[in-house]
């Protein structure tokens, strides 16, 4: 065994335990606390989500994984969202983390196994509640769109509205979707995007359309976020045809 191996077997041994889960969801929350306290903050675009805040509609807020950090500080604490999380262990670590901001969670996938998950979603939207999904979660490819999210709108009736975030200074964690953490005393930045809204009858073609343009959507929001606060955009992954052979 390397000593690589030996490390890692040790990290998923200690997260094994409940106790030490639970301080980590409690010291993520103090360090995300502690970043927006400390940043400046702009927003952008906060019009779009207002309107249909203001209007008492339920709309399904899209972000990139990577960006999920800060996300709890885009939410107006008024209106109530449900996120949906894996059932993988990092799921449950984000579902602990956000609890702390009063942010409910759904486990499942729009994906895979998505039969519950998405009983669940669809009875929040019927309810008023609005729904934070994450397009390339939870293992990727990053920053490319599956088209779980577009029929979810379909089916629904309630429009996507994309979102992002970028800061600086920040670092990068070395996982498959770049995820950014910011660093106390930097600037920060929300960028809304425009709504995109999904007929109920739309056919294949038309699905495979939206969900392109809400991942070319949400890729341009996000790499003017990190332009704003100075950074190199991060890249989507590449797909499988411009994979070098």
């Amino acid at each position: 065994m390397t000593p690589r191996q030996f490390f890692k077997q040790v990290r998923k041994s200690v997260l094994r335990s409940d106790t030490v889960r639970g301080l980590a969801c409690w010291l993520a929350a103090k360090y995300i606390r502690l970043i927006f306290k400390t940043q400046k903050v702009e927003v952008e675009n906060a019009q779009l989500s207002e309107l249909h805040w203001n209007q008492g509609k339920p709309f399904i807020l899209v972000f990139w994984h990577g960006r999920l950090l800060m996300m709890p500080y885009i939410w107006r604490r008024d209106h109530s969202i449900h996120m949906l999380v894996s059932q993988h262990r990092d799921g449950l670590l984000i579902a602990r983390t956000m609890a702390y901001f009063g942010i409910s969670t759904i486990a499942g996938s729009s994906t895979r196994g998505a039969g519950p998950a998405l009983r669940a979603i669809m009875k929040k939207l019927k309810e008023g509640s609005c729904i934070g999904l994450t397009p390339d979660g939870p293992k990727g490819p990053r920053m490319r769109s599956t088209d779980g999210i577009i029929n979810i709108a379909r089916l629904s009736g309630a429009p996507i509205i994309p979102a992002t975030y970028s800061a600086s200074p920040c670092s990068y964690m070395n996982s498959w979707d770049r995820f950014q953490v910011p660093r106390p005393f930097g600037r920060g930045i929300f960028i809304w995007g425009e709504p995109i809204e999904v007929p109920r009858d739309a056919d294949e073609a038309e699905v495979k359309r939206l969900n392109l343009l809400l991942e070319e959507r949400l890729n341009d929001l996000t790499a003017r976020a990190d332009r704003h606060v100075g950074l190199v955009p991060i890249e989507p992954a590449p797909l499988s045809s411009e994979a070098k052979p």
